[in-house]
């Protein structure tokens, strides 16, 4: 399976509400940087941080994929419920390098989108 399709699949798994299934393609030691926020090291801070964040599983759109070498860029729109359970819209881009099919590290730059 190719990084494109790798990550797809993974995408798929999270939308589902399956967080483990979108773990099984991290490597142990991925790192997560949100660019401007936080850093999260490692398999376990990210399965922390998606059972807070994907209390309900996010809706995305994917408008690019884009892959070269051991890179896959997604560019679209996610929308995720706060801790009060309103939806937020955002608009991201995120950098996924790869290393042995597996997703090693992430470089996530989201933001926000005005309410409508």
């Amino acid at each position: 399976m190719d990084n494109k399709a790798i990550l797809e699949k993974a995408n798929a798994a999270v939308a589902a509400g399956d967080n483990e299934g979108f773990l099984l393609h991290c490597t142990d030691d991925t790192v997560w940087t949100f660019v401007g926020d936080t850093t999260l090291r490692g398999k376990e801070a990210v399965r922390q941080y998606m059972a807070k964040a994907y209390v309900t599983p996010p809706k995305f759109i994917v408008d690019h994929l884009i892959a070269e070498g051991e890179f896959v860029t997604a560019v679209g729109s996610i929308s995720m419920e706060d801790e009060t359970g309103k939806m937020i819209d955002y608009a991201y881009c995120d950098v996924w390098r790869f290393r042995d099919g597996k997703m090693a590290e992430l470089k996530a730059f989201v933001i926000e989108r005005p309410s409508k």
